[in-house]
């Protein structure tokens, strides 16, 4: 695994630690920054600095910055992410402070341990790890603080709002109830394609000539010929497999393929359809039934969405109310 790969492993593994954390990510460190400090805003008896600020905006900058986006694109952009930075630094000092009047802590053995899981879930050695730190520009230490951190959240999360959720059996019964397309009898095609490309650029020559080429071979397939050895011979794409695209889901097809598949049966493919790309032609080669999910099976997974969703919105609901509360004031 390359390092920054690691690393991003590694948020997302925190993230989950913390369950919600909302737009309050990680943020990578650089040791060398050079800024004139001053004051954005104050937080109570707490500061946001600029500093602190440059620190959290660069990475999202750089980021923008390198998709050449249009002039004014670009500077709505860079606008709109600072005020979102400002406000994450924000709502990390107010949870903070919040962290310390709850006098939560965290243990070295807790900090360890969580990087020890990571480490487990990613096969990292101790010296990949090491060396994955080097390449992010981390010390251990910094990243100590870091895991640290988000422990804090994890806490403050688990006592302020997960403790108080319960998920009851009548509420799982009506999400499950409510969504047939997820939980309901489902078909799931099997699917064969012949498909030519039309190169960008190509002139009304060109995709007339590739537009001909595949109305005789639709011709061929209507009298008869099989499939898959036409998708052999002829398509550009999966033609060593004999056409085959895989087994979709009938909702994951986009609504002009299915409304065009729609009263097809195993067997049979549709007429000549143009796309940006090319043309093609697509087979149905199998519809697989799949049952229903009985509620039993899925009741777990259910519970786990609705317990998300309601930390989510109980997490936000609590935040706002710790703004309502404090004393926020913003310095231009």
């Amino acid at each position: 695994m390359q390092p920054r790969s690691i690393f991003k492993a590694c948020r997302a593994f925190l993230s989950a630690v913390a369950v919600v954390l909302g737009a309050c990510g990680w943020i990578p460190v650089s040791l060398h920054a050079e800024v004139v400090d001053r004051i954005l805003a104050v937080v109570n008896d707490d500061i946001v600095t600029l500093y602190e600020f440059n620190q959290a905006f660069k990475p999202y900058e750089t980021r923008i910055r390198s998709l050449n986006y249009p002039p004014e694109k670009e500077r709505q952009m860079l606008k709109k992410v600072r005020e979102d930075v400002l406000n994450q630094l924000i709502d990390e000092k107010l949870t903070e402070q919040e962290i310390q009047q709850l006098n939560l802590s965290v243990s070295e053995t807790e900090i360890e341990n969580t990087i020890e899981r990571f480490k487990a879930a990613n096969k990292l050695t101790d010296a990949q790890f090491q060396n994955a730190l080097v390449k992010e520009g981390l010390s251990l230490e910094e990243y100590r603080k870091q895991v640290k951190d988000q422990l804090l959240r994890a806490k403050l999360v688990n006592r302020q709002v997960k403790s108080k959720i319960v998920i009851t059996k009548e509420e799982i019964q009506r999400y499950y109830e409510s969504h047939p397309e997820r939980y309901g009898p489902k078909a799931r095609y099997r699917l064969r394609h012949i498909f030519m490309r039309v190169p960008n650029g190509a002139g009304k020559a060109e995709r007339a000539q590739k537009k001909k080429q595949m109305e005789r071979i639709l011709e061929e397939l209507k009298r008869g010929a099989p499939f898959a050895a036409l998708a052999s011979r002829h398509s550009e794409v999966a033609a060593e497999d004999g056409g085959l695209l895989g087994l979709f889901d009938f909702e994951e097809l986009s609504q002009r393929l299915r409304e065009t598949l729609t009263g097809k049966g195993a067997g049979e493919f549709t007429g000549l359809l143009e796309t940006e790309q090319g043309y093609q032609i697509v087979y149905i080669d199998e519809i697989v039934e799949i049952p229903a999910k009985e509620v039993d099976e899925v009741s777990a997974e259910i519970e786990e969405k609705l317990f998300q969703e309601q930390i989510k919105k109980r997490y936000d609901a609590w935040l706002e109310e710790i703004r309502t509360q404090s004393i926020v004031k913003r310095i231009d």
